[in-house]
């Protein structure tokens, strides 16, 4: 079986996101994405998830983050509307802060079920929402270059999208409890150095001759070559319910692919930092978030997560203006000034001590958003 790399002649963008359903009288989760489905109607960009409290919508290939922008406002509010019908709200949120697991219930699809029967516990209690971004890339090779140093800007993407502090109504000290999760899953978390595309073809062979997964689809890195579409997909990012803070993060997915792969093409080396620091890193961004201090160099120097990102929106710019993403990569400068999603609802919960607070709080940020859109 070979495993064919559809490669993309341009760095296309296809994006997903998973949205929550919410009891906008009780600021509670629900389980009737089902019936929000049925409403919507039979179409390719809203499909069901593992929990039926979970919706995601997927954007057709994109060429500029303004076409993504464009298309997500519009099932955004497609979406809405049909929850809008059903005295519903629907928010992009990485965790609700008070919902408990043990409550959603398990999508009716043979493949979801499967799976749950298979992982049990760390399966069904997966009750979080992610943003995964793909870009197109031109080979097989070359996309094995860049996912291998893509993992060293994982932290750096993480930090800008993290919003879960709270999970099943504690604090948990992190600014993505997401991550910690989702790592749960066996086939999560960071992923495997490749030396080329027959290394990450003998391996997911391996993998699947071994019953460890079904298809590539089972396997749920951080960062994935996507054979079918020709693409590399981001899976670190939390849901965060500023769409600008969405597309800023989009932006920044395409721009590091531009930049690697110009490198990639000049036959210069590729910035790929030792496993243990990008671990430590990804560690680091998972708890402090942009307050993070993370390892620079080998000898263990450090620098803070806010000047990483600085100097990063620098080196990245001549390849926004490129792709026609400038205003939206400048948002990272904006995110580092304000604090990202898990500041925001920790200020309110301080102020109100209520949970319910919070949540009203992150839907009223992703509707305002998605307004100004």
């Amino acid at each position: 079986m070979a495993l064919i790399f559809n490669g993309s002649p341009e760095p296309t963008l296809g994006v997903e996101c998973e949205l929550l359903l919410i009891d906008p009288k009780t600021w509670q989760v629900v389980n009737r994405v089902p019936e929000l489905l049925a409403l919507i109607g039979d179409v390719p960009w809203a499909k069901p998830e593992l929990l039926q409290c979970i919706v995601e919508i997927i954007t057709t290939p994109c060429r500029t983050v303004g076409d993504v922008k464009k298309e997500l406002v519009q099932k955004f509010n497609a979406a809405e509307a049909a929850a809008n019908q059903l005295g519903l709200t629907t928010c992009f949120v990485a965790t609700h802060p008070t919902a408990l697991w043990k409550d959603m219930v398990i999508t009716e699809n043979q493949r979801y079920l499967t799976l749950v029967n298979k992982m049990q516990w760390p399966a069904r209690r997966a009750m979080i929402m992610g943003l995964h971004v793909h870009v197109g890339v031109k080979t097989a090779e070359k996309a094995i270059a860049i996912f291998n140093a893509l993992t060293t800007f994982l932290p750096h993407l993480l930090a800008v999208s993290a919003a879960s502090p709270y999970f099943m109504g504690e604090e948990t000290g992190l600014a993505s409890s997401r991550i910690k999760v989702f790592e749960a899953m066996p086939t999560a978390g960071l992923p495997q150095r490749m030396l080329n595309w027959a290394e990450f073809q003998r391996f997911m062979k391996t993998l699947i001759h071994a019953g460890a997964i079904q298809s590539i689809q089972e396997i749920w890195w951080d960062v994935r070559p996507h054979p079918k579409f020709g693409t590399i997909e981001i899976r670190i990012c939390d849901g965060t319910p500023d769409l600008d803070d969405v597309l800023a993060l989009v932006a920044m997915c395409q721009c590091l692919i531009c930049y690697l792969e110009d490198l990639y093409d000049a036959g210069e080396e590729l910035p790929i930092h030792k496993y243990w620091f990008i671990r430590e890193n990804k560690w680091r961004a998972t708890r402090w978030g942009l307050d993070a201090d993370i390892v620079h160099a080998d000898d263990g120097t450090t620098r803070g997560m806010r000047e990483e990102l600085e100097t990063l929106v620098r080196i990245l710019t001549p390849f926004a203006v490129q792709q026609n993403c400038l205003h939206e990569l400048q948002h990272v400068l904006t995110v580092i000034d304000r604090g990202g999603s898990y500041d925001r609802q920790r200020a309110v919960y301080r102020k109100s001590q209520r949970f319910e607070a919070v949540t009203e709080a992150v839907v009223g940020e992703y509707r305002d958003s998605v307004k100004r859109a």
